[in-house]
């Protein structure tokens, strides 16, 4: 029988991998995602991605993602990973081999006015998926709760990171957030629960050349929540104009889709005001990207 690791590190070779995958144990091509000493997910061949559980609850939210990907995939146009073997790497630490979608990350290319298309059909499923009660299609999988973030709290924190910002001359000072109590103030409008990606920037989006969505990947983060939470997603990924035409197209009204935008918006101006003081090792241009493209002006902003 061939020997599987013990729990702990990650393989850190082709070889490693064979060892604790021996369904692999023949694969010629197998290569790091990543860069970097320690690696968790690989390419096999050109048609697949190893993703292995570092941890026991990486474990349980694995096999709570393939469920939610082939719930889901019922729903949707469009293509979502599929789990083509799982199984244990190493006792109680799961993997799974996913098909490999292709399209380029929407970090790199832009989506098109029918990609935003794809992308309402794909929050108007997750939507419908969103049963608030346990016996709905989507709380039967025992999907997380996550709280409405509270807006005045948020708020301040963007605008502490916005001031510091503009007296460095990274972030204009006129586009500084308001005070509580003007149009900043919290969105009112129904407290919906719905499912959620959770995680719905551009690197999850993969995207053709003619710019439509050819498929949305890592659901690892999954939720049931704000519907302001993919909004604000989208604001990053595809700009603050596009997420909220896709939101419109979604079936939202004006508060769920301004609630996104203002998420998208203090969220962006901590993170790079974090990163740029030590406390948030994301890439700087990234941060500068997103934060540009939540900040494009709206029909909401006039």
């Amino acid at each position: 029988m061939t020997p599987r690791p013990e729990p702990g590190p990650e393989p850190r070779s082709a070889g490693a991998v064979r060892l604790a995958v021996p369904a692999l144990e023949r694969t010629a091509d197998i290569t790091p995602v990543d860069e970097g000493g320690g690696h968790s997910t690989w390419w096999v061949g050109s048609g697949h991605v190893l993703r292995l559980a570092l941890d026991r609850d990486g474990s349980h939210r694995q096999a709570r993602e393939i469920a939610l990907r082939e719930l889901i995939r019922r729903h949707t146009r469009l293509p979502l990973p599929a789990s083509s073997l799982n199984g244990f790497w190493a006792p109680g630490l799961s993997f799974t081999l996913d098909t490999r979608l292709r399209g380029v990350s929407a970090e790199r290319r832009p989506v098109a006015p029918a990609g935003e298309d794809d992308l309402a059909g794909l929050l108007s499923a997750l939507r419908s998926l969103s049963a608030s009660t346990a016996n709905g299609p989507a709380g039967a999988l025992d999907l997380p709760r996550v709280p409405r973030r509270d807006e005045g709290s948020l708020y301040a924190g963007a605008r502490a990171a916005a001031e510091r910002l503009g007296e460095e001359g990274v972030f204009p000072r006129e586009l500084l957030p308001r005070p509580e109590g003007g149009s900043e103030g919290p969105v009112a409008g129904p407290r919906e629960e719905v499912l959620l990606h959770n995680d719905l920037k551009g690197e999850h989006l993969l995207v053709t050349p003619a710019g439509r969505i050819s498929g949305v990947i890592d659901w690892a983060d999954a939720a049931l929540g704000d519907p302001a939470e993919d909004i604000a997603g989208l604001s990053l990924a595809v700009g603050a104009p596009a997420a909220l035409r896709i939101a419109v197209r979604a079936g939202y009204g004006a508060p769920a889709g301004l609630r996104g935008l203002r998420l998208a918006r203090a969220d962006t101006l901590i993170r790079l005001c974090d990163r740029l003081h030590g406390t948030d090792d994301s890439p700087l241009g990234l941060l500068r990207a997103q934060r540009a493209r939540a900040w494009w002006p709206t029909p909401l902003d006039s």
